[in-house]
């Protein structure tokens, strides 16, 4: 069995949006899959009871503290024992639940994720990827995109492996290409954080480099299915692309290239290099977005991502 929590109260319209989103999941999800929604029992059941829905095929965990969205991440988790996202990550740690999964406090998640689960063993510092819509159809891992705002080459180096498995088991790409985003493609270029990361990553077998990548070949496909970067500037990519989206949908253009760059349908993104699987969301998450999110989850736990980092750290990567 496959078991999905979900902190029922965590984002900017929940808990409705978020169990309307579980309520959409369900129709898709495994047979073998259980729902578990974690928050304020009584608001829980009273959204099923205001919308019709049966609150029996979910598991209720009663979690009577929230997290605000705007208050102080660290201090928060620490503090609201009793919070849906602090059960959550109990839970998750316990092994009572396979997958957390929350559009709430994005810094309480990474908190979580840092304080309660921990980085597997070798990986100096977790990462958060997202994939990016490419114009010949495909789809590209950027990673980091805003944990780590800097980072050292080895560290970088270690995206590329995480990257690399990623876009394997997740995109179903039998050899990814991992590239250094950089200000130019020589090897000579960048500072000296990319141009260390460049000698280390030119000399490797365990991932298919192929060098640097500039960012005005982002979204034109063909160079590489991986891109890596520090947080700080995955950020800054990662927004600059959702605010694209938001700046062509308001001059009414239609294409379904742009279409293919709203949050919805990507849901939320895994948290890499921690020692089970944690997916963040939106804060403003839909209904469809925390559907496609539970999705998501439950793919990375069909497909053991957890155990393939694990087992690439043990015993080398190939």
């Amino acid at each position: 069995m496959i078991r999905i929590g979900i902190d029922a109260m965590g984002g900017d319209f929940a808990p409705n949006n978020v169990i309307l989103g579980a309520i959409e999941a369900y129709s898709y999800i495994g047979t073998d899959t259980k729902i578990f929604l974690i928050g304020d029992e009584k608001k829980i059941s009273e959204v099923c009871q205001h919308y019709g829905l049966d609150s029996a095929n979910f598991v209720i965990v009663h979690a009577p503290e929230t997290i605000g969205m705007g208050e102080h991440p660290v201090r928060a988790f620490l503090k609201k024992k009793q919070s849906s996202l602090v059960v959550g990550f109990n839970m998750l740690a316990a092994g009572k639940i396979d997958v957390f999964i929350s559009a709430g406090n994005t810094g309480a998640m990474l908190a979580g994720s840092v304080q309660v689960l921990n980085n597997i063993p070798g990986i100096i510092r977790p990462c958060i990827p997202a994939q990016i819509p490419l114009a010949d159809g495909r789809e590209m891992l950027l990673l980091d995109v805003g944990f780590n705002s800097d980072t050292r080459a080895d560290v970088l180096y270690q995206f590329g492996i995480m990257g690399s498995i990623y876009a394997k088991t997740m995109m179903q790409i039998d050899n990814p290409r991992v590239a250094l985003l950089n200000i130019g493609a020589e090897a000579e270029k960048g500072n000296v954080v990319s141009k260390e990361a460049y000698k280390i990553m030119s000399d490797t077998a365990d991932f298919n480099f192929v060098g640097n990548m500039e960012a005005n070949q982002m979204f034109s496909g063909g160079v590489a299915d991986v891109l890596v970067t520090d947080g700080f500037v995955g950020n800054i990519c990662l927004k600059q692309a959702e605010g694209m989206y938001e700046l062509v949908a308001k001059l009414g253009v239609k294409h379904p290239f742009f279409n293919r760059f709203n949050y919805e349908t990507y849901g939320g993104v895994p948290v890499l290099g921690v020692t089970a699987p944690v997916l963040i969301g939106h804060g403003v998450s839909t209904p469809l977005a925390i559907k496609n999110m539970i999705l998501k989850g439950e793919q990375v736990v069909r497909h053991g991502l957890i155990d393939k980092f694990k087992k690439a750290m043990m015993d080398g990567v190939n």
